[in-house]
């Protein structure tokens, strides 16, 4: 070649994009919904919650988790529609892993739809045995579950929290008054995309109004500076509840997940996990096969480290950086293509417990008796 060639480099740090965060994942029944909208066993993306409404039947458990979801928000879901089956419902619900069927069809929404959902439940089908395999799925996806807490009574409930080890399971109980026995779950699916839209993944679901409520199914004791009621006693039990806020409007009340990992023991922490994991290891796409070179290092150090300056500076973050550990990267392994990069984070916990010191002193009356004099 006579005269000058210009090559493009493209190295440096690259943006990592937001995920969808929000997306719901909803399983549900309704032997008269319209068939095309909601095919048996088929996760089908809605756009449009409100036109889905009328497509939902009557029967089963649809259109009420559509109108209770539909109460807080409408967001991008993924709707998986099982049959009803009065002789063995859950078989139904959970489905077969091997054929993509009942919940598991869930693991075949982003391939088929191109949105992975990553709040998921199903309100009112919700068992034991089908919760168990909403966890099981939800780790698969890292997304969270919520489901019922089974039980009449307060130690019936915590009794049943205890089958339970997952940090991607929120236990919701009791429910919310005069309405379908899923409502509480639904409307936790709702809020929690409400929460993610608005605020950010980085929220709990507590203390945030819910839409759509008059009542509590159950009598529950309340009080914000009492450690001993009814509620309290939930909240030690890692069950997410049901209370009249004291600002007015009914709200969740509760920050646990069912971990058996005190590290994630705050539902912010499973989640701010989850969504850095999908985040750095999607916006490292660009950087397989390509030569593994000092500054193709740099620039994957450099593009987390910026990704995690900016959910610092967003506040959903406390801290956190990325580094290269030459004790994990042989010279071997460097040679056959293999990278290790070690990050770490600290997530933004929920400020469960606030202690006011109150004391009585009679010292101020100084400053009045010189605004008197005055």
């Amino acid at each position: 070649m006579h005269g000058i060639k210009t090559n493009i480099l493209t190295t440096g740090t690259r943006a990592i994009a937001a995920l969808a965060s929000g997306v719901i994942g909803l399983i549900a029944t309704a032997d008269d919904a319209d068939a095309v909208t909601f095919p048996l066993d088929t996760p089908v993306l809605i756009t449009d919650l409100r036109a889905a409404l009328a497509k939902a039947g009557t029967t089963g458990t649809l259109l009420a988790a559509l109108e209770a979801i539909y109460d807080q928000v409408s967001p991008y879901m993924i709707v998986v529609r099982v049959a009803e089956d009065d002789l063995d419902q859950d078989t139904a619900v959970i489905g077969n892993a091997g054929t993509y069927t009942g919940l598991y069809a869930l693991l075949a929404a982003e391939a088929q739809t191109g949105y992975r959902p990553r709040v998921i439940g199903a309100p009112g089908l919700d068992t034991q045995a089908v919760t168990t395999a909403l966890a099981t799925v939800a780790k698969k996806l890292r997304g969270r579950v919520y489901a019922a807490g089974v039980g009449d009574a307060i130690a019936d409930v915590v009794t049943y929290r205890e089958n339970f080890a997952a940090r991607e399971l929120t236990l919701i109980w009791p429910n919310w008054s005069n309405a379908f026995a899923g409502d509480a779950v639904a409307r936790a699916l709702g809020l929690r995309a409400q929460i993610d839209e608005d605020t950010g993944w980085h929220k709990s679901l507590s203390n945030v109004a819910v839409n759509g409520v008059t009542g509590i199914s159950e009598s529950l004791f309340f009080d914000i500076q009492d450690e001993t009621t009814d509620v309290a006693a939930l909240n030690d039990a890692d069950i997410v509840t049901l209370v009249r806020s004291p600002a007015g409007g009914f709200v969740y009340w509760g920050n646990r997940t069912c971990s058996d990992e005190p590290l994630f023991a705050f539902e912010p922490a499973v989640r701010t996990s989850q969504i850095l994991q999908d985040e750095i290891a999607q916006g490292l796409v660009w950087a397989s096969d390509k030569p593994l070179t000092k500054f193709l290092v740099k620039d994957v150090i450099d593009t987390i480290n910026a990704r995690v300056r900016s959910l610092v500076t967003a506040g959903r973050l406390i801290g956190g950086r990325a580094w290269f550990d030459p004790a994990l990267n042989s010279d071997a392994d460097l040679a056959a293509g293999k990278l290790v990069i070690d990050y770490e984070f600290t997530p933004a916990a929920p400020l469960e417990g606030l202690t006011l010191n109150q004391r009585i002193t009679d010292k101020y009356y100084a400053d009045l008796a010189a605004e008197l004099a005055a």
